[in-house]
């Protein structure tokens, strides 16, 4: 709870460096440069002929009151004509439309400047996320990351279309009708601004309490979201150990949590504005009660004096949201700043400049003198030397924690070597290029990995150019093909929602499938067999036979019973390997692997 916390409290904040995030961020406009250079002369348009529209029609309503009051001396009835007002109102309808048209075309240009943006730091996100080494997924969780790619950047993309437009708006308009304002009433324009300082000191202070309510408000969500998915995934265990009523107490405290967290941040937000909109009625007021002596005095004409207001509320409503607008921008740039601050992640070591690999792929590895840890002050592995001769099958045993998977992971440069070498085939694999290196291997983890797609897709995953007979008889020789014949649509059978539809034991199946289709030269089997029953095991067991036949194979067993007819036992334990030998070698010298293998045999 405490990680989550800070993380929602450091969302909420300000950039750490805004300065340095916003020059950044301005770089990265440089492919969509032009499309804000026409925003911003779409909004300086918008403004010139929005501050032009007040100032026009304090010459039609003068110009118009004029007549009124000619005619009015003589009793006659006044008629609007094209030449007696008629001209006028048409070219201040036209100010307003050509306005309107501006306001229009800078809400399309910055929406598709700000979803543009968006996507081209997605790509970035997503292109950087494949360059990260696997320590980096192992320090971030999912949640946080998933966080950069939608809420970060589409907080962005919001602030874009709607915080900095109306900043860019807000800034020409306040400026513009307060210098008319000032060209107008000098001393109506103090009082604007006076009662405008209040509204805005309110609003910086009521600001700080909403951002508090908001951040009480993000934790409420999280802490609700976490229960609301706990009972979820674990609503079989909760039914089994009539657990209902203490899951459903859970989830509605912290319902009832949320619901006032969310009324105190709804009751800042919602009332504080009518509050401040009161304070600028009392400055309208008073506007109105001296503008209107002012008025009757003949010190101001009426044109003038309904063009005046026009430029209070022109002024006012942004200089209001002002505050806001601000937070709203502070906030996206922070957002801003942990993209980055992603996208600045180390990356994996750069692969050779060279493709250095070699012709044909017999599977002889060698670790000589590896030295491995996950960061350079704990060092897991110190003098790790093995070799493997190819069509070898080589057995990794030793308790949890002890670096089994930490092994078969070098092996495949999930993780680089702080020392010592690796050899494939007498070629260092630090030379070789990642993809080439891995399409040597086949691997077949414990936790059955499925996507959304049908089974088919889900077998050919590592060769999608493979034919349905292909498919068909990598199936069978995972002994999958007769429950897939079983299901509804067979082959075609879509797996969806963590493929619930299937068991456990099917979906090691699958995997199993897709390591047969991709016939590789060397397999990694990490506890394969241990999600389905004993029968299937025999039985997968012997397809494996037949599979590692001739072929390099890496086994990581907990049932010793599996891997008696291993070529080479290596027993791990603290990431170093104590013990190496066959099966009847290590019972002979008693020691670890025998201890080990009496007490499950006992």
């Amino acid at each position: 709870m405490s990680e989550e916390k800070s993380y929602l409290e450091e969302e909420a904040l300000e950039a750490q460096n805004a300065g340095r995030t916003l020059r950044r961020f301005l770089r990265s406009m440089g492919k969509q440069r032009l499309r804000l250079i026409i925003v911003l002369l779409s909004v300086a348009s918008y403004t010139v002929f929005n501050l032009l529209a007040p100032l026009y029609s304090a010459l039609v309503v003068d110009l118009i009151w004029e007549q009124i009051q000619e005619l009015r001396s003589i009793e006659a009835i006044f008629h609007i004509t094209w030449t007696t007002g008629g001209q006028q109102i048409f070219f201040l309808l036209v100010l307003y439309a050509t306005a309107g048209m501006f306001y229009i075309l800078q809400n399309f240009l910055m929406a598709s400047f700000a979803e543009r943006l968006s996507l081209q730091l997605r790509k970035e996100v997503s292109e950087k996320l494949h360059r990260l080494p696997l320590s980096f997924y192992d320090r971030h969780q999912a949640g946080e990351i998933m966080s950069y790619i939608t809420n970060d950047l589409d907080k962005m993309s919001e602030a874009l279309q709607t915080g900095m437009l109306r900043l860019f708006v807000a800034a020409g308009t306040v400026v513009g009708s307060i210098v008319m304002m000032l060209r107008f009433s000098v001393v109506l324009t103090i009082i604007f601004l006076a009662f405008t300082g209040v509204s805005l000191l309110l609003t910086s202070i009521v600001s700080k309490h909403t951002l508090f309510c908001a951040v009480q408000r993000q934790e409420a969500v999280g802490k609700m979201n976490g229960l609301i998915e706990e009972s979820y995934s674990g609503r079989m265990v909760i039914k089994a150990f009539n657990r209902e009523s203490w899951s459903s107490e859970k989830v509605q405290n912290a319902a009832e949590e949320l619901a006032r967290a969310s009324e105190k941040a709804d009751f800042l937000i919602n009332a504080v504005n009518p509050g401040i909109r009161i304070i600028n009625r009392c400055g309208l007021v008073a506007i109105a009660v001296l503008g209107g002596n002012m008025l009757l005095s003949g010190r101001m004409s009426p044109g003038i004096f309904q063009a005046f207001f026009q430029y209070v509320n022109q002024a006012g409503e942004p200089i209001t949201e002002l505050s806001y607008m601000l937070n709203s921008m502070q906030s996206a740039l922070a957002s801003v700043e942990r993209v980055y601050a992603l996208l600045d992640e180390e990356e994996l070591s750069p692969e050779s400049a060279v493709s250095v690999k070699p012709e044909a792929v017999r599977g002889a590895l060698k670790f000589s003198h590896v030295r491995f840890g996950y960061t350079s002050e704990k060092i897991l592995m110190e003098d790790v030397s093995f070799g493997v001769n190819p069509g070898q099958k080589i057995a990794i045993v030793g308790s949890t924690g002890a670096g089994k998977t930490t092994l078969v992971n070098l092996l495949m440069r999930f993780y680089e070597v702080n020392g010592g070498r690796i050899l494939l085939d007498g070629t260092n694999t630090a030379d070789m290029i990642r993809s080439d290196l891995r399409g040597c291997f086949g691997m077949v983890l414990q936790d059955a990995w499925l996507f959304e797609g049908t089974i088919a897709e889900n077998i050919a995953y590592g060769k999608p150019d493979a034919d349905r007979e292909e498919i068909i008889s990598a199936a069978k020789a995972a002994r999958a093909h007769f429950f897939i014949r079983t299901l509804p649509q067979g082959y075609d059978t879509v797996l969806s929602n963590d493929a619930e539809n299937i068991s456990i034991g099917q979906r090691q199946l699958l995997t199993i499938a897709r390591v047969f289709l991709c016939d590789p030269e060397i397999l990694i089997l990490d506890e394969a067999t241990s999600s389905v029953d004993t029968r299937t095991e025999m039985e997968i067991g012997r397809a494996m036979k037949a599979l590692m036949e001739g072929r390099t194979s890496f086994v990581i067993a907990h049932r010793l019973s599996t891997i008696i007819d291993a070529d080479l036992i290596l027993v791990m334990q603290d990431g170093t390997i104590i013990e190496q030998g066959d099966h009847r070698e290590l019972l002979r010298a008693g020691g670890a692997y025998a201890e080990l293998y009496n007490s499950q045999f006992a």
